[in-house]
């Protein structure tokens, strides 16, 4: 299996710790498939100029993630604030606005759609600015897209028709409200719908057929950052490769339980400087 990701990546700062991680979806689902197994895995984004995109750049290469088709751009890299609750819960505190994650977005030139098209899979996020880029992303490859808690009717309609796979955050949704997302994107075209909800586990459609998959118990919660792209890296990974729906989860479940067993989205922290 050959899998691109496309778009953000920022250090994720724990106030408490004075340390960062690197992280964002898009190269914590890249790290996590590279560590699956997926021989091949590229990342394409847009760096900051700073020691923090450094940083980034350095754990992707120590995880064989190449990056050469990434920019970069004269701005600081996205640097959010993170806390943890006593469970081990991260919470996001704020951060600057104003940084490469939030000026710039990833532009598609023809070259780089040529070599996406080479991929089996391309995953991107709602926090990469990518929604211009979908159509042509789409006829190059298929797509998988975390829209995170980006719930709104109007937003799946813009995204839902160019993806494959499809993840949501939904863990305070009722039934009532999952069945419709899911029902929304199956009529838009997107084959697989999923929605993870916390301690209950996930629910995922497979062209309406339902599949229910509960949590892993974790020996020791340690910090939740990035189980979610876990848990997406998982199931790509598994499914992709030619698992079934119900193997694919499995997977996706003990993966996510193993990334709360330490911080940081993949690892490799550094100390930072209070800005």
């Amino acid at each position: 299996m050959r899998l691109i990701c496309v778009g953000d990546n920022v250090v994720d700062c724990y106030l408490d710790q004075g340390l960062y991680y690197p992280g964002g979806n898009a190269v914590n689902v890249a790290v996590n498939c590279r560590r699956n197994g997926v021989e091949t895995v590229e990342y394409i984004g847009v760096f900051g100029d700073d020691p923090e995109a450094d940083h980034i750049k350095w754990a992707l290469d120590q995880e064989g993630v190449a990056w050469s088709l990434s920019r970069k751009t004269y701005a600081a890299s996205g640097h959010p604030a993170v806390s943890l609750d006593p469970d081990g819960d991260r919470v996001f505190v704020g951060g600057p606005k104003d940084t490469a994650q939030h000026i710039f977005r990833i532009r598609l030139t023809p070259a780089d759609l040529a070599h996406i098209g080479t991929f089996d899979l391309c995953h991107t996020s709602c926090y990469s600015g990518i929604e211009p880029e979908l159509p042509a992303l789409a006829k190059s490859t298929d797509v998988s897209y975390d829209f995170s808690t980006r719930l709104e009717p109007e937003y799946i309609d813009i995204v839902a028709p160019y993806v494959r796979m499809a993840f949501f955050s939904g863990s305070e949704l009722t039934e009532e409200e999952i069945t419709s997302i899911i029902d929304r994107c199956h009529r838009l075209g997107t084959e697989i719908v999923g929605v993870t909800q916390g301690s209950k586990g996930a629910l995922f459609s497979r062209k309406g057929e339902r599949f229910l998959q509960g949590i892993k118990p974790v020996e020791k919660m340690v910090d939740t950052m990035g189980a979610g792209d876990s848990f997406i890296a998982g199931f790509i990974t598994r499914y992709m490769g030619g698992s079934s729906m119900e193997e694919s989860l499995d997977y996706a479940a003990t993966r996510a339980a193993a990334t709360c067993g330490f911080h940081g989205g993949f690892g490799y922290p550094k100390p930072f400087e209070k800005r």
